[in-house]
């Protein structure tokens, strides 16, 4: 009897080892080679994510196992709503499409936006390559070349923006409502270039979103003297901006100083994430988390960055989902003031 039990106790430590080994060499066995990765960008060709995510393409696949190719799928539309829907709801989830939109649908969803098809703690989050240092840019011609005269300009201040959900909405509808300065927001423009273009045909004043994206795709502009910036929405002064005043510092109570906190610093690590649709296999996602970080350490893709002028402050996947999972916890009372700031008016 006792060698019949020794016999089984072998047997189970064997099958145990088996189903490790196993479960190890499947692990080993993930490989794209000979595959086609797809980054679906929520915005058109030539604006600050484009550029992000071709960059990051160009190097992500030596990092993966198999050294696929990746590419860049531009779905442009409703402020990247369009490609966050399709990521969640059509993309196959087997590694091979990363989905790159605007963090501020997150909270658009939150706050019950009816266009948003997902539910963002189920999504795969991989990183982000940088946070946001939100700024206002308005051009020459606007006449508004400081906060001061903003916020005394008699007449709304036109401001370019991809819509609804992204930062080029929301932090000039917080800024307005916190600070209380004239703003009117036209909506509908497909990417940060278009706005670009608006501004210099006369039909926007300017833009608010992430100073790396300014300074990537609106150097030409500034160099010239034709845009100002008057305004940054960051915890501290951005080191190239030392003399740009903090929207914080003109905020005259406690509600105003939590909905730039809340609104806009706190979003700052959800501007430009990418992530892989639900049901992505997880030893496919930590493969793919691991190979993201990677390559937003590799020396040549910072050195490319660095020509075009992209800020790398790596966010990692898990933060990102911490962030995510902490703002649905957000207080029923909170939810609803967001709500009556951030989402259209019926």
């Amino acid at each position: 009897m006792a060698g019949k039990n020794f016999f089984l106790h072998i047997m189970g430590a064997s099958s145990v080892i088996l189903a490790l080994g196993v479960s190890s060499v499947g692990a080993q066995e993930v490989s794209f080679q000979g595959q086609t990765m797809r980054m679906v960008v929520g915005f058109t060709p030539g604006g600050g994510f484009d550029t992000y995510s071709r960059a990051i393409a160009r190097h992500l696949g030596r990092h993966l196992p198999g050294t696929p190719t990746a590419i860049v799928e531009n779905m442009a539309g409703a402020g990247s709503l369009i490609a966050a829907n399709y990521t969640f709801n059509q993309a196959k989830p087997d590694g091979l499409t990363i989905g790159n939109f605007i963090g501020g649908l997150i909270m658009g969803q939150l706050l019950g936006n009816p266009g948003a098809k997902f539910a963002a703690q189920k999504f795969e989050w991989l990183g982000a390559p940088g946070r946001a240092d939100e700024a206002c840019a308005l051009t020459k011609t606007s006449g508004i070349g400081s906060i001061e005269k903003w916020m005394a300009s008699r007449n709304p201040v036109k401001l370019g923006s991809t819509g609804y959900g992204s930062d080029t909405h929301d932090v000039p509808r917080v800024l307005q409502a916190a600070l209380g300065l004239p703003i009117q927001i036209v909506v509908g423009y497909k990417g940060t270039a278009d706005v670009r273009l608006a501004a210099e045909a006369g039909e926007v004043a300017g833009i608010c979103t992430d100073w790396n994206s300014i300074r990537s795709t609106w150097r030409k502009v500034l160099d010239s003297g034709e845009m100002n910036l008057v305004l940054q929405a960051v915890p501290k002064a951005h080191p190239e901006l030392p003399k740009v005043p903090l929207a914080i510092n003109f905020a005259r109570s406690e509600e105003a100083r939590w909905l730039i906190q809340v609104g806009i610093h706190d979003q700052s690590a959800l501007l430009r994430p990418y992530a892989a649709p639900p049901g992505t296999p997880k030893e496919r996602v930590r493969i793919l988390r691991k190979a993201f970080q990677e390559t937003l350490k590799d020396p040549e893709f910072l050195a490319e960055a660095k020509k075009t002028n992209l800020a790398i402050d790596p966010v990692a996947g898990e933060e990102l989902e911490k962030i995510v999972g902490d703002l649905m916890k957000m207080e029923p009372a909170q939810v609803a003031k967001l709500k009556e700031i951030l989402l259209p008016k019926k």
